[in-house]
């Protein structure tokens, strides 16, 4: 089942006119589609006659309902070495070009809509390793944010069960995690590096995330996150993240987004077939 543009808008009014959330940035097909599960939903617990007209006036009137909405909007999928092919460059090329540019000094990295935290722990992994075998291997920190607080509540305890594990390495496995029965939990000290944090990728009054005081990124990872919303907030996402990047920086996208990525002026491709970009400019 989808829901109809109107039925959307009609969404989208009780939102902001019932309890003064603003959701027109996101992609219309997108919302459509959490309507509709939303509707099934009701009409699977206590509402059988449920319409796709009456959702938008049963919203009116739930604030409940309207936080689960909310929620429902703030994708928090993501996986430990999400992207292979990505992770791999980064690994072998990237990562070891920022740290020999850097010598002694420090990496700055962004994880932007970290979701639960496993790209931002998947980085801090290779950064540590390429320190360890590394000559004057600059330090590093991690900021990673997203505008779920609950996702963020999860991401700072680092605990995660097999599954989110299985694109992990064995080696990795088990020189960064402490296995507690079927939890598997970061191991300390890749704590200091990382830093979570609230941010909402709109907010129209800052470029960058408060906590890391200013951009000045030599990485920035977005992945999957643009193409939630509609053209005019993407671009406005991906100029903050442009903004953001330091001369000769990279930013690694997904590969739904790439096309888009792509026709930036500020960015040029890193690789034909890999979703990683570098900000055009004296590195």
């Amino acid at each position: 089942m989808t829901q109809s543009a109107p039925h959307v808008q009609e969404v989208l009014d009780a939102l902001r006119s019932a309890h003064g959330h603003d959701a027109s940035a996101y992609d219309r097909r997108f919302l459509a589609t959490a309507v509709a599960q939303r509707v099934e939903a009701r009409r699977a617990s206590h509402d059988a006659a449920l319409t796709e007209g009456q959702y938008a006036r049963a919203l009116a009137e739930d604030p409940a309902e309207a936080a689960v909405l909310l929620h429902a909007l703030r994708v928090t999928f993501s996986e430990f070495f999400r992207d292979p092919l990505a992770f791999a460059l980064l690994e072998h090329r990237i990562l070891p070009a920022l740290a020999q540019s850097r010598a002694g000094g420090e990496l700055r990295v962004w994880s932007a809509g970290c979701a639960l935290g496993q790209e931002a722990w998947s980085l801090a992994i290779l950064l540590d390793e390429l320190r360890a075998r590394t000559e004057r291997a600059p330090s590093y920190r991690i900021f990673a944010t997203d505008v779920s607080d609950a996702a963020l509540h999860m991401a700072r305890e680092g605990a995660y069960d097999a599954v989110a594990l299985r694109n992990a390495r064995l080696g990795h496995v088990n020189a960064y995690f402490t296995a507690h029965g079927d939890t598997f939990v970061v191991a300390p000290r890749l704590r200091p590096h990382v830093t979570f944090a609230a941010y909402d990728m709109l907010d129209p009054h800052s470029g960058a995330p408060p906590e890391s005081l200013y951009g000045d990124f030599d990485l920035i990872l977005c992945c999957n996150l643009l193409f939630y919303f509609e053209a005019a907030a993407r671009q406005r996402i991906l100029g903050k993240l442009c903004s953001a990047l330091a001369p000769g920086g990279y930013l690694v996208t997904g590969d739904v987004e790439r096309d888009v990525v792509a026709e930036h002026e500020a960015l040029r491709a890193v690789d034909v077939t890999s979703t990683v970009f570098r900000k055009r400019g004296p590195a």
